[in-house]
């Protein structure tokens, strides 16, 4: 009877919870077809535009505002990159020396996550790792949006015996959905606020280019004028690139396109830079000294001669009596007309066809990857060796690459693991100084904040519904929080998206099984946000009545895009997933010298998360659980070693990555390290990255 009326109560209170959330979103709902709607037809992208630009302009504003509350978004470091490559060899047996941190005033750095949150954090400044407001900072922003609807973004993951195709993570689909939801409109939604905040970044001698196709071009145009202002605008690029072949096709739809657009705007019209170059190795040689149109004064007598009528001469009369001196001006000698010398030279201004550079390259089997020579052209000729460089759509990271190697400070960001793990590994291949690994701070309290929840016991019911557990109804002292499973003794507790899920949580959980109503035989915790060692803390509380699954990182996304409540419990879709976990051997350390030690470190095992939780298709599943079994450690895509883990920034002094080797298809799984020695315990961490983009850590100490 207890457990019925339970229900009862569970049922009355979350059916006004359901209704009360359908009905914002239904109206919601209604509200945007009644936009996009004008007397039954839709508008033309047209009349929609000052709408579109109106929107991403409060949205912008809206952040601009919010930049100076307590609560404001931050950038959490992941990693402090120091690259130090295992090069293998001889370092096999001797060990490998580690980097010791530089003191850099910038530190370049690689964000992880939603380019809008990643522009907000560094507006408004990140103290935590010195960074200052960059508002007005940036020298040059490169961005290369995405802007092909129908482009398939699938990773291709080769591993030992099989290759699988891993679709976008949900997030990345999300926010590629928005992106194309309503076609060329919705993705102009998504550009008109991102473009106000980097004006807002750029300094005032500060350029941005755009690269752009024919898909859009013409619309992104005429909405950088409206907010860079069209006097800003100061060319369009045209650059080659790889062109389809039709040549098997009788007849077509279009003609073979094989160019793409820069837009180039500066952020005031003051703004200089150095003339574009082109190698062109050409001879001395005369040029005539007339040219065309008139100009007054400029029409002198020179060795008896005039310019013909509405021309004129180059050089004022003063101008050319000094080179006629100097041998710089002479008259024809055949014709006895007047003619300047021109040096011999091995490079031509260029104009704006870039033809002889091609706009994609294929070193990094990325996609969209960009070429770096396009790349270094633009930064060579618009920027200096104190600026700030930065691209929001980083990809496979060309932009960072290119200005790492021409010795300017560099910022990136990008919503795909894929793009920041290549990145990532491009740049310590390249043996690049010290760089930030981050991530935007307490990303799902962002998301919580942008959702329609205004309350965390709110959420945390709709979490519980959607695992398949009962949420105790509302009594003082009874937990929000807080449900079980029908028909069995089993407790469920859902941490805040707030909140880091840790030794603190698993504690409280530990206590409320055994006091709380009597007791329970078994807890569940359902967290969004783990601590770096979650896996250790786990393995050492030894409680095979505690287990510790993972809430969907993409789930306040769903609910925010009105995938239906009631569908998503329907359909059964939310996957709950066990944690990935990162196991080593006991660390071996001996003296190398008489002050350094060399530590011996060994993966020892790996555990990913379920495959069901994966973004894959049911062969590629199949074929990922034949790996685990026999292999689960080929899952790993790179690791690292924080040698001297302080417990809050994990510094990687040591990496290695599948691409470090011949085979490309595993890491090394034991490497040596030479570091200084250190009286006391040293705290080791080891960080993994699978193949998936999923990262875990294991830390151990060492007497």
């Amino acid at each position: 009877m207890y457990w019925e009326s339970l229900e009862r109560g569970f049922s009355r209170e979350l059916s006004k919870k359901i209704m009360v959330f359908i009905m914002v979103d239904s109206l919601g709902e209604k509200a945007e077809v009644t936009e996009k709607s004008k007397n039954g037809q839709k508008r033309s992208l047209i009349e929609e535009l000052p709408k579109i630009v109106e929107k991403g302009k409060r949205e912008a504003q809206k952040i601009l505002d919010g930049l100076s509350k307590s609560q404001r978004i931050t950038l959490q470091t992941n990693e402090l990159v120091l690259p130090t490559k295992a090069i293998g060899g001889l370092t096999k047996f001797t060990g490998q020396a580690v980097k010791t941190q530089e003191n850099n005033e910038f530190l370049n750095r690689l964000i992880y996550g939603d380019n809008l949150l990643a522009m907000q954090a560094l507006l408004a400044g990140d103290p935590e790792t010195g960074l200052p407001s960059m508002r007005g900072k940036i020298d040059l922003i490169y961005i290369d949006p995405p802007f092909d609807s129908k482009a398939d973004y699938r990773t291709k993951i080769h591993l030992p015996s099989v290759d699988i195709e891993q679709k976008p993570s949900v997030i990345e689909q999300f926010a590629y959905s928005d992106t194309w939801k309503d076609g060329t409109k919705s993705y102009l939604e998504m550009l008109v606020p991102r473009l106000v905040l980097m004006r807002e970044l750029l300094s005032e001698q500060g350029f941005l280019y755009v690269h752009i196709d024919w898909h859009i071009g013409h619309y992104v145009k005429v909405i950088i004028d409206d907010i860079f202002g069209k006097d800003n605008f100061r060319n369009e690029v045209i650059v080659r690139r790889i062109k389809k072949n039709v040549q098997e096709y009788d007849t077509v739809k279009q003609i073979n396109y094989g160019h793409d657009t820069i837009l180039f705007y500066s952020k005031n019209q003051d703004a200089r830079f150095k003339p574009f170059q082109r190698h062109n190795e050409r001879q001395e040689r005369w040029h005539s000294f007339e040219a065309a149109g008139y100009r007054g004064g400029m029409d002198y007598e020179l060795f008896g001669f005039k310019p013909r009528q509405g021309n004129h001469w180059r050089w004022s009369k003063d101008r050319a009596d000094g080179a006629i001196k100097t041998g710089m001006l002479r008259p024809n000698p055949n014709t006895g007309k007047p003619e300047y010398k021109v040096e011999a030279s091995e490079s031509e201004v260029r104009d704006t066809i870039w033809e002889d550079i091609t706009a994609y390259s294929f070193q990094f089997n990325y996609q969209t990857e960009k070429n770096e020579d396009l790349l270094d052209l633009i930064l060579e000729h618009s920027s200096s060796s104190n600026s700030v460089i930065a691209d929001f759509f980083a990809g496979s990271g060309t932009t960072g690459a290119v200005a790492e190697k021409l010795g300017r400070k560099w910022i990136m960001c990008d919503l795909g693991k894929p793009a920041c793990m290549i990145t990532r590994k491009r740049l310590i291949d390249q043996d690049a100084k010290p760089f930030l690994y981050q991530s935007i701070g307490d990303y799902q309290k962002e998301q919580f904040e942008r959702s329609q929840f205004k309350r965390i016991g709110d959420l945390a019911h709709v979490v519980l519904n959607l695992y398949g557990a009962l949420p105790f109804p509302m009594r003082d002292g009874t937990p929000n929080n807080l449900g079980y499973i029908k028909q069995s003794k089993t407790l469920v507790y859902v941490d805040s998206p707030t909140r880091v899920t840790g030794y603190a949580t698993l504690k409280r959980a530990q206590e409320l099984r055994g006091s709380f109503m009597g007791g329970w035989e078994k807890i569940i915790v359902l967290g969004w946000n783990f601590e770096t060692d979650i896996g250790r803390i786990i393995e050492s509380l030894n409680d095979d009545k505690l287990e510790v699954l993972v809430i969907p990182p993409d789930l306040l996304e769903r609910l925010k895009h009105k995938a239906d409540y009631e569908t998503l419990i329907k359909e059964g879709k939310v996957k709950f997933s066990s944690l990935q976990y990162l196991s080593v051997k006991p660390i071996r350390k001996k003296a190398s010298d008489e002050s350094q030690d060399e530590l011996e470190i060994e993966l020892e095992n790996y555990v990913l998360l379920s495959p069901d939780a994966l973004p894959l298709d049911k062969d590629d599943k199949e074929k990922l659980e034949k790996v685990i079994e026999e292999d689960p450690l080929s899952l790993i895509e790179y690791w690292s070693i924080d040698p001297d883990y302080d417990g809050e920034v994990f510094r990687s002094k040591w990496q290695d990555y599948r691409e470090n080797h011949e085979d490309n298809q595993k890491v090394d799984r034991k490497a040596k390290l030479v570091v200084p020695r250190k009286n006391g315990k040293r705290r080791v961490c080891v960080k993994a990255v699978d193949v998936f983009g999923f990262e875990s850590a294991a830390v151990q100490e060492v007497s």
